[in-house]
């Protein structure tokens, strides 16, 4: 998760507003991937649904990006706000995972407790009302906090929303971000901590979002972990390693194994793709991405 695209626009402030519940909306089904033609590009398995994050893509108009998602056969976009959702059900797409609060000042700290919780309860309700079924959350930066602390404090203020998010049939998803390079003093950068909070948490309604982009990056390993934590993972971002960029031969993961590892676990949640197109043509790199990943 880099600081910066080539628009300007940053991961950091896509997520950072509050989510709000649009008023007289209709709730949606979730959608699977269509099937694609013969000789079409795009999905043709869909044994991961796919989706993507629209930060990554500067410079492409919404709609654009939207139709060509639709068109490739991805189900819908990440850490879209209840704004866009009328735009994404216009091209049969869904929000895939709900934006809440900002990624440095998380639920770690009990002084950040009401807001955060605050903008996560919004987020449950907007995201149960259209049909959608995730939302997003952050640890926060230690900021000098031991890890035991943030622990404990995350695990506090998670068991005060879980049971919205149980009622309203929505998972929390507290995301895997690397503190080596990207996110500096990030809490929550180890899959074994991510881990340990949802056994505190208790819930199946709260799970991690495994970056596999910035776990390579933290702590690698990257196939076993996802065998060995399957059960506490409700949603994939996808990135290139170096460079967070396209699935190419310049770089050190290879998403075909690690495509089928997640389809052996059983997973049926999304896989957003979430790299940056360093290519002319950034339509054509999600297609390719897309591909690599429909094992």
């Amino acid at each position: 998760m880099p600081d910066m695209s080539d628009s300007g626009m940053t991961r950091r402030d896509m997520v950072a507003g509050l989510a709000t519940a649009a008023a007289g909306v209709t709730a949606v089904t979730h959608l699977a991937a269509p099937a694609r033609a013969q000789g079409e590009r795009g999905v043709k398995k869909g044994r991961i649904k796919q989706s993507v994050c629209q930060w990554c893509y500067g410079g492409v108009p919404f709609d654009e990006l939207a139709a060509h998602a639709a068109r490739i056969g991805l189900v819908g976009f990440d850490l879209a706000g209840p704004d866009q959702w009328p735009a994404l059900k216009k091209h049969g797409l869904i929000c895939t995972m709900t934006p809440t609060h900002g990624i440095g000042k998380g639920l770690n700290r009990k002084e950040n407790h009401e807001e955060c919780l605050a903008a996560i309860r919004r987020a449950i309700e907007a995201t149960s009302e259209w049909g959608y079924r995730n939302v997003i959350c952050f640890s926060g930066n230690r900021a000098g906090m031991d890890d035991d602390e943030g622990l404990k404090n995350c695990a506090i203020a998670l068991k005060q929303v879980v049971g919205l998010a149980e009622q309203k049939k929505v998972t929390i998803c507290m995301e895997l971000l690397n503190s080596k390079r990207n996110h500096k003093d990030y809490m929550c950068d180890r899959t074994h901590w991510g881990v340990e909070l949802c056994k505190r948490v208790g819930s199946p309604r709260f799970k991690l979002l495994y970056d596999i982009y910035h776990m390579q990056v933290q702590e690698g390993d990257v196939i076993a972990t996802i065998r060995e934590s399957a059960e506490y993972i409700g949603h994939y971002h996808t990135a290139g390693v170096p460079g967070r960029n396209e699935f190419d031969d310049t770089q050190e993961l290879y998403y075909p194994a690690i495509c089928r590892a997640i389809v052996e676990t059983g997973f049926d949640g999304y896989m957003g793709q979430e790299f940056i197109p360093r290519k002319r043509d950034k339509l054509a790199s999600l297609t390719e991405a897309v591909e690599i990943c429909d094992v």
